[in-house]
């Protein structure tokens, strides 16, 4: 199989991660109106538990299926095997996890119907197999058909979701457009696999392997889901619920943007280059991955903070004020996930150290959750922000401490100086306009349109290092040079 195009899968996962990112700006705006801030919340809170249940479902499929997909890509006999003894013991796991799920939903009246509905998410984690396809990098099946997939959703929720009532088609109607997704991409699996002896497979040799990719992910999930767990149980406040999902929501688009498209596709192809010990290569791609991150999440960071006040009245509507707090707090975490998860997805797990980074996500999800049962009782929504930032510094240095020089201080001092100052002065100059603007309407339009610019320009001024190499020099000067070359013929 020929080496796929990093730069094509980049700009396909990029434009995926947009799409992602603007189908949210199309439909938040009309339903939080439509809904509102308490069933939004019954559904954050509820889903929440799903999620979990998921996560026990697939272990660490998702990282530790895509890393050794990635190692034996050019072997078509022992990627076959891989992959049928992964999806397998992923099935087994799954089925485990239905019939506890099953219990729950028993156990549990009040959200009953919910539940039961979102009984389909398990299910799409057992034959999720997107895995195997980034590993392969060969994105464009799982970034097309996810984005169909997506695409039919929405238009889904604006046929049939038109009131507080209609709660119940929205649950199912997002959930089913993921399992949709999912079994779609099965149609394609022939084209990369070739038979093989189901009675020779050893589906447990895989299970101690999981766990230890599995481990990160939980660890995770206690900022990442069980904040909302803890945010409905200790106050009891659908609405505070409701406020926290459409700032996490948002912040969540905004990471999209930042780095996840970037890590997804350079996560499979960083471990080949492990494989084949290409280390110089790996320390140039972490650094420029390292400097996007920067360039992305300081510009979003002071971004949200300049413009967040103006943005949730007109993107919410009325009655989520509280999201705009939420927001300004959560804005850093869009560059301090970054950093870590650049050297988790590029580090870390491509070179095998998965283990020692699921130490570091245990210690900053043990504070976490301390901060978490401090905090939310006195602060509700914004204490568990206070936790999530907290616990993400703290994994963010201990993953630059530990990562034998491939991503240091000085680098991103070096790299990110120039960023801080044009995002400050952003920040400055929005501010000072905003005192001369009524409308919130016109005032978002008009900063938004102009901190960007002003970002951007600054940075040329400052002749940053990213701007002109790579994004003027590399990208730019390329498509410069493919038209000089045509119009030359």
């Amino acid at each position: 199989m020929s080496s796929p195009s990093v730069k094509k899968n980049f700009l396909m996962s990029t434009a995926y991660q947009v799409l992602i990112i603007i189908l949210p700006f199309i439909t938040t705006p009309y339903f939080s109106r439509v809904l509102g801030a308490g069933p939004i919340g019954i559904y954050s809170y509820t889903q929440s538990y799903q999620t979990y249940f998921s996560m026990f479902a697939a272990l660490g499929t998702m990282s530790y299926g895509t890393r050794e997909i990635a190692r034996f890509r050019d072997d078509v006999t022992k990627r076959s095997v891989l992959f049928w003894e992964i999806e397998l013991m992923t099935v087994v796991t799954s089925a485990v996890w239905m019939a506890v799920w099953i219990g729950w939903i028993l156990f549990n009246t009040k959200y009953r119907i919910y539940y039961i509905v979102l009984s389909m998410g398990i299910l799409a984690t057992m034959f999720d197999i997107s895995w195997f396809f980034n590993g392969l990098e060969q994105f464009k099946y799982t970034v097309t058909k996810n984005a169909a997939f997506k695409l039919i959703g929405v238009a889904l929720l604006f046929a049939f979701v038109h009131s507080k009532d209609d709660l119940l088609k929205y649950v199912f109607i997002l959930t089913l457009s993921t399992m949709a997704g999912n079994l779609s991409m099965w149609m394609y699996v022939g084209r990369f696999t070739e038979k093989v002896d189901f009675r020779s497979l050893r589906i447990g040799r895989h299970f101690r392997e999981t766990l230890i990719y599995f481990v990160p992910s939980i660890a995770t999930s206690v900022y990442t889901v069980l904040d909302k767990i803890l945010i409905g149980a200790i106050t009891h406040d659908e609405l505070e619920n409701g406020y926290y999902e459409q700032a996490t929501k948002m912040i969540n688009m905004m990471k999209a943007l930042t780095f996840t498209s970037l890590n997804s596709v350079l996560g499979a192809r960083i471990a080949y280059l492990f494989e084949e010990e290409k280390y110089e290569e790996i320390h140039d791609r972490i650094r420029t991955s390292a400097n996007y991150i920067l360039f992305m999440g300081v510009g979003i960071c002071f971004g949200l903070i300049s413009v967040a006040r103006r943005f949730v009245p007109v993107f919410y509507g009325p009655g989520f004020d509280r999201v705009a707090d939420m927001l300004i707090m959560m804005s850093p975490l869009t560059l301090i996930i970054g950093i870590s998860n650049c050297l988790g997805s590029q580090y870390y797990t491509p070179s095998g150290r998965r283990g020692l980074s699921a130490r570091f996500i245990v210690a900053g999800s043990c504070l976490n959750l301390c901060m978490n049962l401090l905090l939310i009782p006195r602060m509700k929504g914004i204490g568990a922000i206070w936790g999530s930032l907290i616990a993400e510094i703290l994994i963010t240095v201990l993953y630059m401490i530990f990562c034998n020089g491939y991503l240091t201080v000085r680098i991103l001092v070096t790299d990110g100086w120039k960023k801080l100052l044009a995002g400050v002065l952003m920040w400055a100059a929005i501010f000072f306009m905003d005192r001369f603007i009524s409308s919130n309407f016109a005032a978002l339009c008009i900063e938004v349109a102009a901190g960007g610019m002003l970002y951007i320009l600054l940075l040329i001024l400052l002749r940053d290092r990213f701007l002109m190499e790579f994004v003027f020099g590399r990208i730019l000067g390329g498509v410069i040079r493919k038209i000089r070359g045509k119009i030359g013929k």
